[in-house]
């Protein structure tokens, strides 16, 4: 239902030209960046205050109208995705950096602000924030679905590095989720309740964030083995030996391939791990050792360290291209990143479990993870005008997620639940699932906060 002229006019005096119903602005705010259909919403706001948030929620609430609240739209379960119309709240404008404390170890953002635009930032500071979900996502959206990503090996995800945050509620309210301390145990945990709940129960406006002294070595390597299983044994024998790789990440032959085409490598092509440590000199040296006989054993054929930062930087730019360059392996393509995570020890048995899903698979893909955490995706390169392709691949994606769930894993280790994993979170929680049910009810009575996501309708078998 179009949003009532009312609602329009109330808007638009909040916000001027911050405020657009127009078509171009919608469609841009639908979701591009997933394999499900854009949704657009009726109009877009732009505040750069969390006054102004609340100012809108009110507006909005009053009249029954949708809130989905975007950040750089690179959600790939559909988040963003309008599927009820309403009004986008754009949080990009924003994103400042309103306070650093060195000494805390920590520092408050505004949502809007992306990793990179903080990273830099705080570069003259000694300090980094080292979530690194590839994607230059803003830091709100990487709360709203407690993102991961490539250094949770050694620093974990968004979970373990939040301290705080500040959410506009359903009823317009303005709360802040706990102090800056390190630990409390004052009243619920109301910090990790709104962590990956994708606007569905408030909209993140700031965070406070722990941040991490840089290193004083860094190394990087590339090492090759026969296959995912030696792979995956020399990551976990690397965890269980007590060593703190900054990243550890796998890349099959495909994947490998599909990298060397796009960034104009000549690494082997073969089942391959990326790893990082950092810390003192004496430290590194000490790991890499340990790291070199652990893949060793496990039958690493190639094995090849990067010491300058430009050679380390090649590396990893190389490593977060690897969904472009799988679908650029089929021209005109759009992607399918599944994205399930599992006991670190089932991760072997769920990669090959994997491949072999895809013997006869039409469909270009490559594998790759987050190994270190057990975290690992198939990127499939769909014909857009190939509806058979989907069907292909949504029946992978189900196998692999029903193997996972049955080694105790989740359907969805970094990406989200969105639209696209709904119809898995019955088979994940069970009973447990009503009690998010009531916590969305209790919160968002009326249902307007990023409505359809998340939470399948009951009588959704």
């Amino acid at each position: 239902m179009p949003i009532e002229n009312s609602t329009v006019a109330a808007l638009s005096a909040l916000l001027g030209e911050r405020f657009s119903n127009k078509l171009a602005d919608r469609n841009h705010h639908a979701g591009h960046e997933t394999h499900h259909a854009p949704q657009p919403p009726d109009a877009v706001a732009w505040p750069l205050t969390t006054e102004e948030v609340a100012a809108i929620v009110r507006i909005c609430t009053s009249a029954k109208v949708p809130l989905i609240a975007h950040g750089l739209g690179s959600s790939l379960e559909a988040h963003v995705a309008a599927v009820r119309g309403g009004v986008s709240i754009d949080m990009m404008r924003m994103n400042r950096l309103l306070r650093v404390s060195p000494d805390d170890l920590d520092c408050t953002v505004e949502a809007g602000i992306t990793r990179e635009a903080l990273n830099t930032d705080l570069r003259d500071t000694g300090l980094f924030f080292p979530v690194d979900p590839g994607a230059n996502a803003t830091l709100g959206g990487m709360c709203a679905t407690r993102a991961s990503g490539t250094s949770a090996v050694r620093y974990g995800t968004m979970a373990e590095n939040v301290l705080n945050l500040t959410v506009v509620t359903p009823q317009g309210e303005i709360i802040r989720t706990a102090r800056r301390a390190r630990k409390t145990s004052a009243g619920y945990d109301l910090t990790h309740l709104y962590l990956g709940s994708e606007g569905t129960l408030g909209i993140i406006t700031e965070v406070t964030l722990r941040l991490h002294g840089r290193p004083e070595a860094v190394l990087a390597a590339v090492c090759t083995f026969p296959g995912p299983a030696e792979a995956s044994r020399t990551a976990i024998e690397a965890i269980q030996c007590g060593l703190q790789p900054g990243r550890m990440e796998y890349l099959d032959a495909g994947a490998i391939a599909a990298v060397n085409a796009f960034s104009h490598l000549s690494e082997t092509v073969a089942d391959t791990l990326f790893v990082e440590f950092g810390g003192s000199a004496a430290e590194v040296e000490a790991q890499v050792e340990v790291f070199r006989s652990l893949a060793e054993a496990n039958g690493c054929s190639g094995f090849r360290w990067a010491r300058a930062e430009e050679d380390r930087s090649r590396l990893w730019k190389a490593r977060h291209s690897a969904y472009n360059a799988t679908l650029a392996m089929r021209p005109g393509s759009r992607g399918w990143p599944t994205d399930v995570c599992v006991p670190i020890g089932a991760l072997a048995e769920c990669i090959i479990h994997a491949k072999g899903l895809m013997t006869d698979c039409p469909v270009p893909y490559a594998i790759m993870g987050h190994v270190g955490d057990g975290n690992f995706h198939v990127v499939f390169a769909l014909d857009p005008n190939a509806p058979e392709d989907e069907a292909i691949v949504n029946r992978i994606n189900a196998a692999m997620v029903e193997k996972a769930l049955s080694v105790d894993g989740t359907c969805t280790g970094e990406h989200g639940v969105g639209l696209g994993k709904m119809k898995y979170l019955r088979a994940e929680h069970g009973p447990a699932l009503a009690v998010m049910r009531r916590i969305k009810a209790a919160l968002d009575p009326a249902g307007l906060f990023n409505p359809g996501k998340i939470l399948p309708d009951v009588d959704d078998n």
